[in-house]
This record gives structure tokens, sequence and C-alpha cells, in this order.
């Protein structure tokens, strides 16, 4: 397929390099203890020729993707790219700069930001807008308004962005993030046998992830708001690449910021490191409303990933191409779904038409086309495909042992799984060593023949997710489970969440089994916002409720304590109860906090886990040092995912 595609079409190139102003020299940032968060200069090999190990349409993605620098957009719009998975876009205004999208870790968002000030001037912050819920879009906030420097900064969003923020990265973010090692291939050699970058980007820097609330809620398409002078017109998205997005337009500017709704790559329908189907459907719908709502008022597009497309035409035919993409995926998955077909099937013999097939820009180094259209009929009819051999399958190790043995015996196994393999069939030749792994994980020849096929399929893969993926189960195959870095969960990012947010964060990690016979309440007067949160652990589910706080009870609780917000996160990052009032038993407290489990961020994924690797539960002491999700690890947290 790569010699059908149009590598002598330089556009991409011309593009990718078209404004540039600088380079950060060395492209390496590190943090306040030396350690280093983010390193473009580890990929300096890709000027080479493309290598047998890689696959050229992906090593040409990678190319691009590499640069990095300050960069001119348009008047008074500037980009800095390659310092991070995306792009932090800054906008002059009349009094200072305006910036979109932080990156994800506060150390490159300040050396971002330090770079473009290098070259245009000491400007200040005068506004913050995330154009998405993703932390690659929030997580350097940080590094662009440090403590204390927000005040009067106005931060606009999309609605609901808090709420999916968190559901993604806090509530689910402990196995979102452990798969993220795979998707990103963090801890991968920067080579070319290696990790070549991740086809909407590089990597993710490896820095703390951080998160300053909004303070401007965008509610509705049309809505013009004026920011440091910058008149700037939004469409609302939600449903497309995250759950709450925006395109805006800067008329005065004749500048379209596409968010991540339209990227130099196919995204994803499900991203692979896990999160809620997206709706191509809509997807589209958002695109085409963007060409009709948008008009001829802009002349260069740009977005939160790769480079502009300069040229009102050629920014509509790139939109229509988009457009069109998700169109064509949603709409023939449902036709060949309603025939009939499941979601293997379909994505076996899917087809993009030719037009998009040979477009650079539609191509699948991001999201795949077989993955996509799975994910469309996941959306539909869920994991269930209609067969009840598929209902009540046994689990993976116990159907494992089984396929060993019909194989007749392990040896035999890996025998006919090397024949497959020698044969060129990786695809079955994987599937009957995972067997054979799962079934005796300590079986050194099977993990070694199956890291090997793992090599052999992502040196094949054009799509980044995918090669990162089998180069990493690979890794783990030989060196073990690898943790993860990311903690999207930290004191940093906690201190933006609402009460309720930490109270349901904390509610997801009760060990349900050991609290079946609990029942106890717990109130939390928070006097300083004026409300009573009520925490009941029945019937092994924590649940809780507020009202105000001069609103009596019906029933008191058998604990309650008298504290403020800041003494709330206090007793949540194990300083005790300094300055809270108690009237009940404070024993309580600690009999909540017995039931609280520590997630596991190095769990095994290409092996089995082991039945003593269950989650480890907080120590039954006095309160909860280092046992809220949301709190765990120290501030200088590193973080790795997103998309």
């Amino acid at each position: 397929m790569s010699s059908a595609l149009p590598f002598e079409d330089t556009t991409d190139f011309e593009n990718a390099d078209r404004g540039f102003i600088a380079a950060l020299t060395p492209a390496v940032i590190k943090a306040a203890d030396g350690r280093v968060v983010y390193d473009n200069d580890a990929y300096a090999f890709l000027e080479g020729d493309c290598p047998d190990t890689a696959n050229p349409s992906l090593w040409r993605q990678a190319r691009l993707c590499a640069r990095q620098g300050l960069y001119r957009v348009t008047d008074r719009v500037y980009q800095v790219r390659g310092l991070d998975l995306s792009n932090m876009t800054l906008v002059e205004g009349d009094r200072g700069v305006i910036v979109i999208d932080p990156l994800i870790s506060a150390e490159t968002a300040a050396a971002a930001l330090a770079l473009y000030r290098q070259h245009r001037g000491d400007r200040r912050v005068t506004a913050m807008i995330y154009t998405h819920s993703h932390g690659d879009h929030f997580g350097g906030a940080r590094g662009v308004l440090p403590p204390d420097s927000e005040a009067g900064v106005p931060v606009l969003a999309p609605a609901g962005f808090l709420e999916h923020a968190v559901s993604e990265n806090v509530y689910a973010g402990n196995a979102m993030t452990r798969r993220a090692v795979f998707m990103y291939g963090d801890r991968l050699p920067k080579a070319p046998d290696g990790q070549i970058g991740a086809g909407l980007g590089m990597t993710t820097s490896t820095g703390t992830i951080t998160l300053v609330p909004p303070t401007l809620d965008i509610t509705r398409t049309g809505q013009e708001e004026t920011v440091d002078g910058v008149r700037i017109v939004f469409q609302l998205t939600p449903g497309t690449e995250a759950p709450a997005e925006m395109n805006f337009l800067f008329p005065d500017l004749r500048a379209l910021c596409l968010a991540e709704n339209a990227t130099h790559n196919m995204h994803n329908i499900l991203t692979l490191r896990g999160a809620v189907v997206r709706d191509a459907r809509i997807w589209s719908r958002y695109l085409d409303e963007a060409i009709d709502l948008f008009g001829d008022d802009y002349d260069v597009a740009f977005a939160s990933h790769h480079w502009p497309t300069w040229g009102h035409g050629d920014a509509v035919a790139f939109l229509t191409a988009q457009r069109d993409l998700y169109a064509y995926l949603h709409d023939q998955t449902l036709r060949l779904l309603n025939e009939g077909h499941t979601g293997p099937e379909i994505a076996e013999e899917f087809r993009l038409p030719p037009a998009l097939e040979r477009t650079w820009h539609t191509r699948g180094y991001y999201g795949s086309l077989s993955h996509n259209v799975k994910a469309v009929y996941q959306r539909y009819l869920g994991w269930f495909d209609g067969n009840p051999a598929h209902l009540w399958e046994h689990p993976p190790v116990e159907q494992a042992k089984r396929y060993v043995d019909i194989a007749g015996g392990p040896q035999q196994a890996l025998a006919k799984a090397t024949a497959y393999a020698e044969a060129g069939d990786l695809r079955f030749a994987a599937t009957l060593l995972n067997h054979l792994v799962f079934a005796d994980p300590a079986h050194t020849d099977a993990r070694t023949a199956l890291a090997a096929v793992y090599d052999r399929l992502g040196h094949g893969a054009e799509n980044g997710p995918w090669r990162n993926f089998y180069l990493t189960a690979a890794l783990e195959l030989r060196a073990g489970e690898q943790p993860a870095l990311l903690d999207p969960t930290n004191p940093q990012m906690a201190v933006a969440l609402t009460t309720e947010m930490l109270l349901d964060s904390l509610a997801i990690r009760i060990d349900g089994p050991r609290a079946w016979d609990e029942d106890l309440t717990i109130d939390l007067a928070l006097t300083d916002e004026r409300r009573r949160h009520r925490i009941t652990l029945h019937n092994g589910a924590l649940t809780h409720r507020s009202a105000p706080l001069d609103r009596a009870p019906r029933t008191p609780a058998a604990l309650t304590l008298g504290l403020t917000r800041p003494q709330l996160f206090g007793i949540l990052t194990g300083r005790g109860l300094d300055g809270v009032t108690t009237d009940g038993d404070p024993a309580l407290l600690r009999r909540l906090f017995s039931y609280v489990t520590e997630p596991d961020n190095a769990f095994p994924v290409v092996t089995p886990r082991p039945a003593a690797r269950r989650s480890v539960r907080a120590p039954q002491v006095s309160y909860m040092p280092r046992s809220a999700p949301y709190l765990r690890g120290a501030t200088g947290s590193d973080s790795r995912h997103f998309q």
C-alpha cells in the first residue's frame, strides 16, 4: 500500500516548516530535580532514510511531527510545536498574550512560553483557553499561570470541561495510564527499531500535570467573547474527539482554530488507552457545520496538533476530506452491521474510497481503520456480537489452558505457533503464542517467541500506537512490567476538583466486598463552601449528597467534621485533623479509610495477573496518607497520555 502513496508530494513538509522562527536548543526539558521530562533531540535519527524496521508512511509522519520550535501562523498568532505531544498556540492581544492549550506538563509549558517570550517579548499571559478536556491540552496550566498568578486572568473552556477532564483522567485514570504506557511507547528506546512517534505527535512529556479550573464556560455555538481586545467566535462540538470540545474563529485575524477535530491523520473513534466511544456521525456533522458556519472568514486553519493549512480553499478542502472520512467510517460500518457482519468481519474488509486512501491527512497514523470500525460497531451494539458461543466464554487464563490442551500441550503449541510465524501468518502466531503465555507465563521459550512476533508486527505497522503497543508488549515479555509514570490525580490536579469529584474519586476506591457489612455516616460541614456533605458507606457502596450548611439534617451522622476545604484536602493528604472540629467518634474516619484500596500502576497486560497481585489495601492506620487516587504521589508526578 505504501508504494501507492504520493511520496513525491512535499506540501506537508513545506507547511510544517512555514513560519519557522527558532528552535529550542537543546530541545531537552528538565524538571526541577534535573529529571528529563521531554527530549525532542532524541529523534535526530529520523533525518536518515527509512529502515526496514519502520513503515515508510509512518516514518514520513514522524519526520513531520518531530519538527520543533516557535512558528508564526499569521499576524499575531504563533505556535510552539514539537515540545510535547500537542501544540501551544499564542495569540497576541492588546495587553499581553492569550495561551491556547498549555501542553501536558508544567515544565514543557513553561519552556514553550519562554521560547515565545525570547523572540516576541516578555508579554504577560492575559487569558488561557482549553480547546477540550484531554490532559495534553490543560496539564501544563501551572507552567503558564503559576500558583497565585491567575487572579483576573480568564480561563475559557467548553461547557462540561471539568466534569469530563476528571472522568477520563481521575475516575479511570490508573487503567488508562497503564495502557497509555503501551500506546505511546514511552519506555521504548527512541530508535529506528524502537519508538519513532505516535502519529499525532512524537510522545508525551513526563512532567507535572496540573489544572487551573475554567472561569468562563462556552455554552453555545455562536457565542462571542472579546479577550484582551481579541474577538473570538465559538462553535461547540461535544461528542467529537472529546466529550467537551470547541472550535473557534478569530474573525479579525482571519484564523480558525480546529482544536483536535481535524488534524493531519485519521483520529480515534475509540482510543487504545480506553475512553468513551466517540460519535463519528456527529463528528462529521460538526465539521460540516464548521465549513458553513465560518464561511470565508479565515485564511488559515490550525489545530492543537500538527501544522496549519494555509489558503481558504485548501483549508476547506482539508475540512471536507476530514468530514467525509468520519461520515464514511460511520455510515458504511452501520450498513454492514445491519447486514449481519460483526465488528472484526467489517474491519477486515473495510476500505476507504481511493481519494481518501491516497490523502496523507486521512491515513491511520493515530486512529486506524481497523480499530475505528470496531469502535463504531461497539458504540451501537456493544461487546456482544450476538453469537451465544461468545456470551459466556472462559476468562483469558482458563481459555488459554484449554487452547494449549487441544494443541497437544505447550511444546506442540509452541511448534505450531513457530510454523505459523515462519509462514508469515504473524497474526495467528501471536494469538496462539498469547494463549501459551497465559496458560504458562513461566514458559520462557513462548515469551521469547511471542516477543519476536510482536517485534515484526510493530516494525510493519503504519499506525503509531499499534507499533508502540506491539513493541512495548515485546519489551515487557522480556523485561517485566514497566510501571506507569503518570499520576494524573496528583495534588496539583486535586485542588481543582470540586468536593463532589473528590468524594466520587474516593468512592471508586472502596473495597466493596470487604465493606459489605459496614454501615457508617460521616458529615463534612464545610464552612467556606457553606455546604454539608454526607458520606454514607452501606452495602459496600460509598454514596454522598450535599445540602446547605444551615439546613439541619433529618438524622444526625455518627461523626460530623467541621472544617474548610483546605482542611479536607489536608485530611486526604495525611495531615490529620489539625484545626478540624469533631462531633462523634473520630475512629469512624479511620474505619472508612481502612476500606480504601491502592491501584496497581504496573498491572500485567501481556501476561496474566497473578491472584496475589490484587489491589493493595490502604493501611488501617490514622487517616489516609497516600491512599487517595487523586492525591497519590508527589507534586512532581509524571504525565503520559490523553488522547
